[in-house]
């Protein structure tokens, strides 16, 4: 039952992936010293000189490469190219800002690579929640477009108050706006895949063309 399998192997990446690093960032968080969730940017738990990094960039780094992971065994299962292309490519800029944190590779100062797989990742995350809702069913499917658009306006919103404040919640509150959906989704999606195993699986067996008996003369 290949099809039923690959939705349930996509499922459990996607989970583990999500769940590990929820709690790994809640800890990378309280090792940091003085952290503040509305001044510090997510990324700066990645920064090697603080005792964070040693736990945000490991997982970090696993959570893009089982959403790569996922990404393989959500094309077999759906066979839709967009999806399976945008979960890829978020979770190699997932990865990615693990890999160059934001004190590494700098160029001129700014951390280039960082920023670049940053952008990737939140920009894709969210597009990739939005446009799901053409692979699930309802009511998941509205709830994905609802997590897709609220980190997208997030992502406006954090190119375009700087100037406001972020509006009232720091750098760091705003990045999260952009961060949190996404990552909710991502859980709430492998969790949605590995529920409907069962259902999954009836629907290949009644996807399957019904074979005329053998009749022996």
């Amino acid at each position: 039952m290949p099809f039923a399998n690959n939705s349930k192997v996509a499922g459990t990446l996607l989970l583990v992936g999500s769940v590990q690093f929820i709690m790994a960032m809640i800890i990378a968080e309280a090792v940091y010293p003085g952290y503040s969730t509305s001044a510090n940017y997510i990324s700066d738990l990645g920064v090697w000189s603080k005792p964070s990094a040693v736990i945000f960039n490991p997982s970090i780094i696993l959570f893009g490469l089982l959403l790569m992971t996922g990404a393989y065994f959500i094309q077999k299962h759906f066979k839709n190219k967009t999806i399976s292309v945008l979960f890829f490519l978020a979770g190699a800029g997932a990865m990615d800002v693990g890999i160059f944190p934001e004190d590494t590779f700098l160029i001129s100062g700014f951390p280039v690579f960082h920023v670049i797989s940053a952008m990737t990742a939140l920009l894709l995350g969210g597009i990739g929640a939005a446009v799901s809702c053409k692979i699930t069913e309802s009511p998941f499917k509205y709830i994905s477009v609802i997590m897709g658009v609220i980190s997208l306006v997030a992502n406006v919103l954090f190119l375009s108050t700087r100037s406001l404040g972020y509006l009232g919640i720091g750098a760091g509150g705003m990045e999260r706006m952009i961060v949190y959906p996404t990552l909710l989704w991502i859980l709430s999606f492998g969790g949605h895949l590995v529920a409907n195993y069962k259902h999954l699986e009836s629907q290949e067996r009644a996807a399957k063309p019904q074979l005329p008996p053998n009749i022996s003369e």
